[in-house]
């Protein structure tokens, strides 16, 4: 998903080639028209990191003394990959020249990177300019500035520290610490079966080497589980492992779950044996809190199963519940949401669309995908197994939230919802501009006046539809919204491929350029008569000078 800091970078382009576009009469009657102007931080882009008045105002301000960043890589789309296949360890800020956050960090950073530069065999610190290299901060999901990630064997992990020069160097020198411990003897092995809840065994022909080497990266992306290794059998025995059995092996080891132990069958490296462990450290059921979400939803399993049921009730589903997710280990997450959850249980039935309080059972394919699917028919193990089973082999109908297709639907606006998208917006004989907007969004009411003088001007075009649709109340495979407003271009005969995003300024004039600039079908818009028109103006010449003059031969698009 592309963030909305990123989106700063296109506008810009935007801009600057706004002088070449739409050079017609429209356009200057439309300017002369309009009578809009942008609204301060038009696309709701300030956030922490963003440029806003205070990140503009230190922007001019030079640093009280020089940054020695001598110890920071400068990292590019060009050179990241070979850097990071040549440094087993790396972090990575992820920055923005305009950020007033980056540039506090900056000192910190660069004196983290001094003292940790005794150990530049093990670990180096690097920064990327996001706003130049947007396709390599999307690949990673930069969502904000700065971000920070640590690179181990190329596998990122984040960085949620203190911002300072102590707090990084010392979670640095604790990644770089040895991650495992050895177990040599019967004793210390059944101290972690009696005293720890979750645990990594892995057993090896030798306590050093290749083998070892990968299983202490591997506990280095895993914060929450403790990583022991032995080459003793008789402590293999006591995690029920084969010491006859090739090695190397490993296992998890869960004390509060019925299935004790979960054996690894997967290849020997790092990174496979993290997103084992991620995928298996969750219990069979996970119940859905403000504390389990990030384990949840950023587990790699993205596939789950959830179970929506008021708390009186949960005593009876839960047990058929539990029963049905054990064919379905490392598969599918099943997560238990209690519907009657004020802090949870509501806002999450709301974006799934579940109403009133009867249980429920429905499938999810993750936040990217974000398709779901509800089960139908009485709540059974051998029915939440078949339709697991059917979701896992793509044979279930999506559900999508959809208001009733409004009656009467003659505005310059035209209103879509979830069942009426295909008829209005994928007619493929007209282009078509959507807005996607939240009815609580403050931005979204301040488009609205704007937008609709945009639908007012081009109501006579035949071959063009204007129109707005409620993402909060309806859904569409084909009409994902990023953020709100999100406004989507659909040409004409290209219906097939994905929708334009326009990112410019929300003004009448920057909406008519790029409807201009992407419509298949050409278009001169159908003006009042000529005579009114002309009334009209000579009657608004005084506003218009208040605005400022313009001369005969210049126009909008010369100012700009």
């Amino acid at each position: 998903m592309r963030s909305r800091s990123l989106l700063l970078v296109a506008l810009a382009t935007l801009l600057l080639h706004a002088s070449a576009s739409a050079s017609d009469d429209d356009l200057d009657y439309l300017i002369d028209n309009a009578d809009d102007i942008p609204a301060n931080d038009p696309d709701g882009w300030l956030q922490e990191g963003s440029p806003d008045d205070d990140d503009l105002f230190h922007h001019g301000q030079a640093q009280d003394h020089p940054i020695d960043e001598t110890h920071v890589f400068l990292l590019s789309a060009a050179n990241f990959s070979d850097f990071l296949a040549s440094h087993r360890h790396v972090m990575v800020e992820f920055y923005a020249p305009w950020c007033a956050h980056c540039q506090a960090l900056a000192p910190d950073y660069a004196a983290a990177a001094a003292d940790l530069s005794p150990l530049a065999h093990q670990v180096a610190l690097a920064k990327v300019d996001a706003t130049e290299d947007t396709d390599l901060a999307q690949k990673y999901d930069v969502q904000g500035f700065p971000t920070i990630l640590f690179f181990i064997d190329g596998v990122p992990k984040d960085y949620n520290g203190a911002r300072t020069k102590e707090a990084i160097v010392s979670w640095v020198n604790k990644k770089l610490a040895p991650g495992v411990q050895n177990i040599t003897t019967v004793d210390e092995a059944e101290k972690i079966l009696t005293g720890e809840d979750k645990a990594i065994l892995a057993v090896l022909d030798s306590l050093s080497g290749a083998h070892s080497d990968e299983i202490a990266a591997a506990s280095r992306l895993e914060d929450a589980i403790n990583f022991y290794q032995t080459s003793n059998p008789d402590v293999a025995k006591l995690f029920h492992l084969d010491p006859a059995a090739k090695r190397p092996s490993l296992v998890l080891l869960k004390k509060q779950e019925e299935e004790k132990l979960t054996f690894y069958d997967g290849p020997f490296k790092a990174s496979a044996i993290a997103d084992f462990v991620s995928a298996n450290k969750l219990p069979l059921v996970n119940t859905l809190t403000q504390e389990t979400a990030p384990s949840i939803f950023d587990n790699p399993i993205k596939k789950q199963i959830l179970l929506f049921v008021v708390a009186n009730e949960s005593s009876k589903f839960l047990p058929i519940f539990k029963e049905a997710s054990k064919s379905f280990k490392g598969k599918l997450l099943f997560v238990f949401v209690e519907r009657d959850n004020e802090e949870v249980g509501e806002p999450v039935a709301n974006y799934f669309g579940i109403t009133g309080q009867e249980t429920t059972v429905l499938a999810y394919t993750g936040n990217e995908d974000a398709r779901k699917f509800f089960l139908d028919g009485e709540i059974s193990v051998e029915n939440i197994k078949r339709f697991a089973e059917d979701f896992l082999e793509e044979k279930l109908t999506p559900f999508y939230k959809s208001e009733p297709v409004p009656e009467s639907n003659e505005g310059d606006v035209k209103i879509v919802v979830g069942k009426n998208l295909d008829q209005i917006v994928l007619d493929e004989s007209k282009d078509a501009l959507l807005e996607i907007y939240a009815p609580w969004c403050g931005h979204c009411q301040e488009l609205e006046p704007t937008y609709n003088k945009l639908g007012k001007h081009l109501r006579g075009i035949d071959s063009l539809v204007i129109a707005k649709m409620d993402g909060t109340a309806n859904e569409h495979p084909r009409a994902k919204p990023d953020g709100f407003p999100t406004i989507l271009f659909y040409p004409a005969g290209k219906k097939s491929f994905e929708p334009i995003t326009f990112e410019g300024d929300r003004t009448v004039v920057e909406m008519y350029k790029f409807i201009k600039k992407h419509a298949s079908i050409p278009f001169k818009l159908k003006r009042p008569d000529s005579s009114a028109t002309k009334t009209e103006k000579d009657q608004s010449t005084a506003s218009t000078n208040l605005r400022g003059e313009r001369s005969s031969g210049t126009n909008f698009k010369d100012e700009l």
